[in-house]
């Protein structure tokens, strides 16, 4: 990393690389819910597909893309697949983000909420 004024150090490319793949997989409200579910404890894929109103199909592949980015992992359990974030610091970072945006929602007036964050 190369140093900026004040002594931070700027991420290096491919850090940076790596770190907008695992953020534009926890774009879709999909992931997101399946991460945010996985960061109150672990599921089998027919107890997330029921919790996000997905099919499972659905919900399988967007498990696989999150286990190839190790933002999940999975253990059998008999013929069961259990997943789970086991990463707490992907736990924090969940849980803190998701909790700015529900007490930014909270505080802004109804009739603005529907502008999106760049408004």
């Amino acid at each position: 990393m190369a140093a900026a004024p004040g002594g931070v150090h700027d991420p290096s490319a491919d850090l940076l690389t790596e770190a907008a793949s695992a953020f534009a997989l926890l774009a879709s409200p999909a992931r997101l819910h399946i991460v945010w579910l996985l960061t109150q404890g672990e599921s089998d894929v027919t107890g997330l597909a029921d919790r996000v109103g997905g099919a499972l199909p659905a919900v399988s592949q967007h498990l696989a893309k999150l286990k190839l980015a190790g933002l999940v992992r999975a253990r059998r359990e008999g013929r069961r697949v259990v997943y789970l974030v086991d990463d707490p610091d992907v736990v924090a970072m969940v849980r803190w983000f998701m909790d700015r945006l529900a007490a930014r929602a909270e505080a802004v007036p109804p009739a603005r909420r529907s502008r999106g964050l760049g408004a």
